[in-house]
């Protein structure tokens, strides 16, 4: 992309979060359904206006491979949900002020997802190898993920030594009280100004966002690696992740299979950029078997349908398990 696009498009991005702020200053109301459907589905709007354009204007790929970014992208960020659930309650955090909690925290980390993109794509343009790292890194990751259930309990723990170690220090350095204001992040306590206690906790979601990137941006690299669509990408998964918290929070528990989802996405995409790093030098076969090409269409499609095999198998789990509870408590009485 030309400067002039990557300019236009940043001012876009900041426009937006711009707006997103000027619409959390007014509200004046806890977020209902009704409105966390209403931005989720604008924000999807913008995404899928941003990929037609693509599609329309630039050529080669570019729109396939964001589209693929994006469902990746988002599909990772929905597992940051869970974390930020248990950050909210373990905090306390007054329902008011957890929108803009979340926006806060959210654009931190986007900032910081920003840095490790630009250094991600130095990286592979300097060198080809980098693709077998992140490809080991991602088969690794999904490896562990479904043993382990990363995303409801070893993430979850991960993130929150790493956020005590932050907190630690916080506490060590700015002047925190221990009561919350509403929804100010600085108050006035015996005439003396404080930060409230939803300084930590924007800490602790931007740490767990950080964290969550070191899965999601080796995999979106494994689908594109043009910078441009890399940032896009992310920067429209982050920008949409904070009203889909307030939309399916009660419907994450239901989801039973979103880690084995996930752990088969970041599998395959593993494997993809392992095969791409073995034709870039130049191997083809291994043995008697063909590598072959993965080309982004592929990749939507395997994404999309494992998606949609997991929710439905997790919707159906969830109905039988109701189903024998429901049974099991007629029995009881």
């Amino acid at each position: 992309m030309s400067p002039a696009v990557w300019v236009l498009t940043i001012a876009g991005l900041l426009a937006i979060v711009a707006f997103d702020l000027v619409v959390i200053a007014r509200r004046n109301h806890t977020v209902t359904i009704k409105d966390a459907t209403r931005w989720v589905l604008f924000y999807v709007g913008l995404a899928g206006l941003f990929a037609l354009g693509l599609f329309l204007f630039s050529p080669g790929q570019s729109g396939s491979e964001f589209v693929a970014g994006y469902i990746t992208e988002y599909s990772l960020s929905v597992d940051n949900l869970f974390v930020f659930v248990i950050i909210m309650a373990r905090f306390a955090v007054p329902s008011l002020a957890q929108d803009k909690v979340l926006y806060v925290g959210i654009v931190v980390s986007m900032l910081l997802r920003a840095i490790f993109i630009l250094a991600g794509a130095a990286a592979i343009s300097a060198a080809s190898w980098v693709f077998y790292i992140f490809g080991a890194f991602l088969v690794y990751t999904a490896v562990r993920l479904a043993i382990e259930g990363e995303s409801d309990e070893q993430a979850i723990n991960d993130s929150q030594s790493q956020e005590n170690v932050v907190i630690r220090g916080m506490r060590r350095i700015l002047p925190l009280q221990h009561d919350y204001d509403g929804a100010k992040l600085v108050t006035r306590t015996n005439g003396r100004r404080m930060l409230t206690p939803l300084v930590i906790v924007i800490a602790a979601i931007g740490m767990a966002n950080v964290i969550f990137a070191l899965d999601s941006i080796p995999a979106i690299f494994g689908l594109t690696q043009d910078a441009y669509i890399v940032l896009t990408a992310n920067a429209f998964a982050l920008m949409g992740l904070r009203q889909l918290y307030f939309l399916i929070g009660g419907l994450l528990e239901r989801i039973v299979y979103l880690n084995v989802g996930l752990s088969v996405i970041l599998a395959f995409i593993g494997v993809k950029l392992i095969i791409e790093a073995l034709h870039g030098s130049h191997i083809d076969d291994i043995g008697a078997i063909h590598l072959p090409h993965i080309g982004i269409l592929t990749s939507l499609g395997f994404i999309v349908g494992t998606l949609f095999v997991t929710t439905v198998a997790s919707l159906l789990k969830s109905a039988r398990d109701n189903r024998r509870e429901a049974i099991r408590i007629k029995i009881d009485e």
